[in-house]
């Protein structure tokens, strides 16, 4: 990392999992990565007649395929609810914002979650895209069983504008992540199993209809709601969205771990050049990497 790498990015980061990249498969792959380009300033690090890799710095963040049968997903499917752009501080989350404001860009909320401050915003194809900063984790408050105190404040978007750079916007921060994934499930009860019992992530803190998962005292790295996909069945292989994403493993030992409970309850995992491949319980495929940045 570099020197100007921020304490709330590391925290992110180097827990012993966190989220590595997302997997979006779109019907208009042009025009698709021409506006996580241009409104999120990733850049392209590689193309093909079927897929795009985009990320910043050197860290990829998002694929993006085509396919000539997928179809457009519902809204109640289950798949994603957002990815989440982490920037490494409140300067670059308000440099982006006035980039943002000055393409016109529609925002669908911007709110202070104590841990962080947000804004929201969906794609072209209507993936939900969430822009944040962390505050220090020395600043959020832990209950006595380790879970994390969240809220959904206000958070006042024209003071944070009015604190942005006036210099132009070149583009994602080298030091920005995927900070961590919003998924929409059909049970919360069931992602709670999946996510705790057999991923090993801790629950950070619980929602009406949502439950927010993390590793290593971080607020969350992977959030799972009923909102819009309550019993939602699994996905079909012809989906537009979220098609699978990487968890990355700073540990081999945790790793280990969790690939003897999945040995243990029987859960197929595929081995790939990437790492260990499987599939939550509504089809979203999931890749454990082992993370040896």
């Amino acid at each position: 990392m570099t020197a100007r790498t921020s304490e709330a990015e590391s925290f992110a980061l180097s827990r012993p999992v966190h989220v590595g990249r997302a997997h979006l498969v779109v019907r208009d792959l042009d025009i698709m990565a021409g506006f996580y380009e241009q409104a999120l300033g990733l850049k392209r690090f590689e193309q093909s007649a079927s897929g795009v890799e985009l990320g910043a710095g050197e860290r990829a963040l998002l694929t993006l395929t085509t396919r000539g049968d997928a179809a457009q997903a519902p809204r109640n499917a289950a798949g994603l609810f957002h990815n989440a752009f982490l920037m490494p501080d409140r300067a670059e989350l308000a440099h982006w914002l006035a980039h943002a404001a000055k393409l016109g860009l529609q925002f669908e909320g911007a709110s202070d979650h104590l841990v962080s401050e947000a804004i929201y915003l969906s794609d072209p194809e209507g993936n939900g895209i969430e822009v944040y900063r962390d505050r220090k984790p020395e600043e959020w408050t832990y209950h006595a069983d380790g879970t994390v105190e969240m809220a959904t404040n206000r958070l006042d978007l024209q003071a944070l504008y009015d604190s942005a750079a006036k210099t132009p916007w070149t583009g994602m921060s080298p030091e920005a992540a995927l900070g961590h994934i919003h998924l929409q499930v059909g049970s919360v009860p069931e992602a709670d199993r999946f996510y705790e019992g057999v991923l090993g992530l801790k629950k950070m803190a619980s929602y009406p209809g949502a439950s927010f998962f993390a590793s290593g005292s971080y607020h969350h790295h992977v959030a799972a709601n009923v909102w819009n996909s309550r019993n939602a069945p699994a996905r079909t292989g012809a989906m537009t969205g979220l098609q699978d994403y990487a968890l990355a493993f700073n540990d081999r030992e945790t790793l280990d771990k969790v690939l003897t409970t999945l040995e243990g309850l029987e859960i197929r995992v595929e081995r790939s050049a990437e790492g260990y491949r499987l599939t939550d319980p509504w089809g979203i495929g999931i890749t454990l990497v082992a993370d040896q940045a």
